[in-house]
């Protein structure tokens, strides 16, 4: 049986090995897939471990992101455009390859909703990797203005470096005036119960507000812009699916439908 893994610190309360689960009962796919909590300074020797075990691939996820880049021998233009890698796999040479699916799952989460992201203007709200992994997705699903807010402006400067002139980068105090159809809250303040101070004048055009954060009940960053008067609220559950069907189908070569998985873990949240 082959053998994946998500590699992560801390990793308890990691959906990866159900959702990977269901994916395989649904494409009949003879597959295990763990979560290995790796010292945070043991990242390389936790996956060289793996691959010498019978390791076929792996997701990686916070703290590891940036070492998983590091270790790779081939990185996709998605990697290499994220500075980072969420996706590991041994291509037929034996080479170590790293992907991010990050942004694509995004992306796919955002069509499922029927967002048109053609001419769109995004108000992106957080620096960290997140953030910087779903940024070229965003532009090549068609994103007019991207405007990247973070509670120090230098940091979202610096992302903002890498990119053409669609995308700019301020302060959380100082976001210009722009018609922001989709507002997308990239920080991790939902993980705690809190939300970005965010100034309530720049959702007044907003018709989506979306939180990568999810969990049983709506984050604050949801009910709050529902009290404001956003149409619609959406959280990461979605991304997480569609991230997790997109290094699905890179190891095993079929695309997962994420509907059955996502109804079958809202159950598991719920419970």
């Amino acid at each position: 049986m082959d053998r994946y893994a998500l590699f992560g610190n801390p990793i308890g309360q990691s959906k990866s090995p159900f959702i990977h689960s269901q994916f395989a009962l649904q494409c009949n796919q003879s597959m295990q897939y763990d979560a290995i909590l790796a010292p945070a300074e043991g990242f390389a020797d936790s996956w060289h471990n793996f691959v010498a075990s019978g390791g076929k691939g792996g997701n990686v996820t916070v703290p590891f992101k940036q070492q998983a880049f590091q270790l790779a021998e081939i990185l996709s233009a998605r990697a290499q455009q994220a500075g980072a890698v969420n996706t590991l796999y041994i291509n037929n040479d034996g080479q170590l390859c790293g992907d991010n699916t990050d942004g694509i799952g995004l992306v796919a989460d955002l069509t499922r909703l029927g967002v048109n992201l053609a001419g769109c203007t995004v108000l992106l709200l957080g620096a960290g990797g997140a953030s910087r992994g779903v940024i070229g997705p965003l532009l090549d699903a068609g994103v007019k203005k991207l405007v990247l807010a973070n509670r120090t402006a230098d940091k979202a400067q610096r992302i903002a470096a890498n990119f053409d002139s669609r995308v700019c980068a301020c302060g959380l105090t100082n976001i210009p005036e722009h018609a922001y159809s989709l507002i997308i809250n990239a920080t991790s303040t939902g993980l705690a119960g809190g939300r970005p101070d965010l100034d309530p004048q720049h959702l007044k055009y907003c018709q989506l507000a979306y939180d990568m954060v999810y969990g049983a009940e709506p984050t604050a960053f949801m009910r709050w812009a529902k009290q404001q008067g956003v149409a619609r609220q959406a959280d990461g559950l979605g991304m997480l699916l569609s991230q997790a069907a997109a290094a699905f189908a890179i190891w095993r070569g079929v695309v997962p439908y994420i509907e059955p998985a996502m109804a079958a873990l809202k159950q598991q949240l719920t419970a």
